[in-house]
């Protein structure tokens, strides 16, 4: 009997620890540099270009980071925000290299990839740099495009999570003229002239014509994201748009676009709510996003469109193509559009009883009404989300009582 009580209250303790394992959070570049007053301009920079939010939302990488005099080098230049972004992300590579590790390089040197090569902004082989492992315990860098020379060295380790992530000092920024070289400033994009080219001329066209338009250019400078709907896809909805008053054919123009700059990698990495241009206080106009593997959806509740194509993605600004147009509860409703899913055997019988049969009727499609029925259903998700999240919580407790 006594070994049953102490299995049972061993098992309980280990699911415990389990469970407050699943809440360890990843690593976060600003609060690991902070730590280091001397490189506090090169962790600013970060936040203002967004590149810490990419670099936290990755794993099994190597930020290389230059003190507060080496960026001073760099700001003289006066490089546009896009173009500093790019020589910043060419001092974050996408392996893990702590101090060990860079004098064990496997025959001296080594070609790592960088945040710049995976922007797709880098041609050929401009987003490497060269790791070499040199005589009297030094390690060189440089970048691949720049001859092969090695502009900087290995200072110190600044800090390390093993395998996660090493934040490493190197001896200066690396020159790369393909990464300082200037982009055009976001006032200067005709971003629906870029949508019309590619395949989503009729919600380009539909934006040009109303006045969403101006919300979209003057969110450009401070970061923009817009989801544009294929041709085929605007087609079959314009019927349905043309039948919106004015005011409700801006909000939905206004819902496919995001007041911030999201990265495809931000993207896959992100699952949850998005508020959009549309969002004015208790009116959401919200979406969550969703990733699976490459995959990334967009999930109203009425419709989920998926992500088929990428037009542009420079910071400040991306604009993805979607299969679908985005459908905001607050301006359709949800059972007049979405499918019906298949009750649960839980609901089955809550629709037998007498009290399920009284159901008010439905709102027209065109009306914000609605409302309680999609708080009823953020709340069976809560509810869903909750409980699954309590089981373990509630096991362990059960298993501790049965050890007393």
């Amino acid at each position: 009997m006594q070994v049953r009580r102490v299995t049972a209250g061993t098992i309980g303790v280990t699911l415990l620890l389990l469970l407050l394992s699943c809440a360890t959070e990843g690593h976060n570049i600003t609060k690991l540099l902070a730590k280091h007053p001397d490189f506090s301009t090169f962790n600013h920079y970060l936040s203002v270009t967004h590149l810490a939010a990419e670099i936290n939302q990755r794993t099994t990488i190597t930020v290389c980071a230059v003190d507060n005099a080496a960026m001073s080098d760099l700001l003289s230049k006066h490089l546009p925000i896009a173009a500093l972004k790019n020589v910043l992300s060419l001092h974050v590579f996408l392996d893990y290299f702590d101090a060990k590790k860079l004098h064990q390089i496997s025959n001296g040197t080594a070609l790592s990839a960088t945040m710049f090569q995976a922007t797709g902004s880098a041609s050929g082989s401009s987003g490497f740099v060269n790791i070499t492992d040199l005589k009297g315990g030094k390690v060189g860098f440089g970048a691949e495009n720049n001859g092969g020379k090695l502009d900087a060295f290995f200072v110190k380790s600044l800090e390390a999570i093993p395998y996660n992530i090493s934040v490493i000092q190197i001896s200066q920024i690396l020159p790369s003229s393909e990464a300082e070289a200037p982009t055009p400033a976001p006032s200067e994009l005709n971003f629906t002239a870029i949508m019309s080219k590619k395949g989503c001329k009729v919600f380009a066209d539909t934006l040009s014509a109303s006045d969403a338009v101006k919300t979209f250019e003057d969110s450009l400078d401070g970061g923009l994201t817009v989801f544009c709907p294929m041709d085929e896809a605007f087609k079959q909805f314009l019927p349905k748009y043309k039948n919106l008053t004015e005011e409700k054919k801006i909000s939905l123009l206004l819902y496919h676009g995001v007041p911030v700059y999201e990265s495809m990698p931000m993207l896959k990495s992100n699952n949850g709510l998005i508020n959009t241009l549309a969002t004015d206080g208790a009116n959401k106009f919200d979406f969550t996003i969703q990733n699976d593997g490459e995959d990334v959806t967009l999930k109203t509740k009425l419709v989920t469109a998926k992500i088929t194509g990428t037009l542009l993605d420079e910071q400040p600004l991306a604009i993805y193509t979607i299969d679908k147009v985005l459908l905001p509860k607050e301006l359709f409703n949800a059972t007049a559009e979405a499918p019906t899913p298949a009750p649960s055997p839980a609901r089955a019988a809550d629709a037998e009883s007498p009290k399920a049969k009284s159901v008010s009727p439905s709102p027209d499609a065109d009306s914000p009404e609605g409302d309680a029925a999609d708080q009823a259903a953020d709340d069976n998700v809560a509810v869903r989300f909750n409980g699954g999240m309590s089981t373990p919580i509630v096991l362990c407790f059960l298993l501790g009582f049965l050890s007393l």
